[in-house]
């Protein structure tokens, strides 16, 4: 019994420290999910008001016979580009575990697919399927700065402009809240959707309802030099401004799932001790137990 108490006691000791562990990656978790969870709300207003001025620009291009630039242009062709976002760190629930399945379905219902990666989890996880890839984006850290969205952007874009691809979709963690996030699929080129006619069954859950664009106001808007022009510079920012918020999207989610995961797994290492003191108890109380019967069945011997 004795080795066996020591046993649990050393088992629970272990099971301590662990708690200790976890409990604080869980605070360091909620004090980076507060400043994410701050960017994200900031960045979407900004993210919302480009996208309505591209669909001004886009249209009234279209009513004044404006060429649009090659990014706009809608393709017939199935060749896609994938680009997955996870984090490059693990611990953090089935956060990166939902985005790769959701990739691996995407493979398997299309057959021309090629990847951009961007965090470790993503990159290891195919290289260790052999799944060739086009480019990989590492450790961009807690804060991704938006000349980072910028570099991936245009390699993105070089590589559309350059034919390898015919459209481009996004996959990543769209935050809902701290403890609801959901992975999410929206396709940035071509720009061919953002037709005035549609544009209030597109991206629903990036705008507030009522911000449709009436003809009345859009007949207030001139574009100068020319609304080609503008189109020119606005399409790409547009693009840096969409990888931008996915990657701000994604970090916010991280870190809600990797505090969520790090609390349920104080909140389990406290039910694995009450279980294991409750073993030890039992334990000593059956050694104590013994002992006894020991000095009885003793004493009764010798008289």
């Amino acid at each position: 019994m004795a080795q066996s108490g020591r046993d649990i006691k050393r088992r629970m000791q272990t099971v301590k420290n662990t708690q200790q562990i976890t409990k604080a990656m869980e605070m360091i978790a909620a004090a980076k999910l507060r400043k994410a969870q701050q960017r994200v709300e900031r960045s979407r207003p900004y993210r919302n008001q480009i996208e309505q001025s591209l669909v001004r620009a886009l249209s009234a291009a279209r009513s004044a016979g404006e060429e649009v630039p090659e990014l706009v242009r809608s393709s017939d062709g199935d060749r896609v580009c994938l680009v997955v976002i996870t984090s490059d760190r693990g611990l953090a629930g089935g956060y990166n575990a939902n985005i790769l399945r959701q990739a691996e379905e995407y493979l398997r219902q299309h057959d021309d697919v090629q990847l951009v990666l961007i965090g470790r989890k993503a990159r290891d996880y195919f290289r260790r399927r052999d799944q060739a890839y086009l480019a990989d984006y590492v450790y961009l850290g807690d804060e991704p700065l938006f000349a980072q969205a910028q570099e991936i952007s245009q390699v993105v874009q070089e590589f559309y402009i350059n034919d390898l691809f015919d459209k481009v979709v996004i996959l990543f963690t769209r935050f809902v809240s701290t403890i609801n996030h959901r992975a999410d699929l929206q396709q940035i080129l071509p720009l061919g959707v953002f037709d005035s006619s549609d544009y209030a069954n597109t991206n629903q859950g990036n705008r507030e309802q009522g911000q449709e664009l009436s003809s009345e106001v859009q007949s207030l808007y001139w574009y100068e030099p020319s609304v080609g022009e503008v189109l020119a510079a606005m399409v790409p920012l547009y693009i840096d401004t969409v990888i931008f918020q996915a990657l701000l999207e994604s970090i916010a989610s991280e870190q809600g799932s990797r505090m969520n995961a790090m609390r349920s797994a104080s909140d389990n290492a406290g039910e694995l001790l009450d279980a294991l003191n409750l073993s030890f108890n039992r334990a000593r109380q059956g050694a104590i137990t013994t002992e006894l019967s020991e000095i009885v069945g003793g004493a009764e011997a010798l008289g």
